[in-house]
């Protein structure tokens, strides 16, 4: 899902690229084992400002971590935060789409 996410964001947010379909598949997995080691420890930590905020920072963190994932796979392209927040915001969406089409079995749902 990140993957697609990241295609996606790539041609849609200016300031976001990606060298081929390779670095996307490297860097999807990496942003997949970001969110799920790394984002979790840092929405504990900033809690109380994401509580401030509204649940708002917790965008700055998705962007923190595609931005942590450029700097570790050199084929993903982030320019400045911006690019890194509405890339973070697409790649959300695109997951969230994907993710409303698979049931709970792994399976694609069908629409009635």
């Amino acid at each position: 899902m990140y993957t697609l996410g990241l295609l996606v964001a790539a041609h849609v947010v200016p300031g976001l690229r990606l060298d081929g379909l390779a670095s996307a598949l490297v860097a999807g997995l990496l942003l997949g084992l970001v969110n799920a080691i790394v984002r979790p420890v840092l929405v504990v930590l900033t809690f109380p400002i994401t509580l401030l905020t509204l649940g708002l920072f917790l965008l700055v963190l998705n962007a923190f971590c595609l931005r942590m994932t450029s700097w570790l796979v050199s084929g993903l392209h982030v320019d400045g935060f911006w690019a890194a927040v509405l890339g973070a915001v697409v790649i959300s969406l695109v997951s969230w789409v994907l993710t409303a089409f698979v049931s709970d079995s792994g399976r694609l749902a069908r629409m009635r």
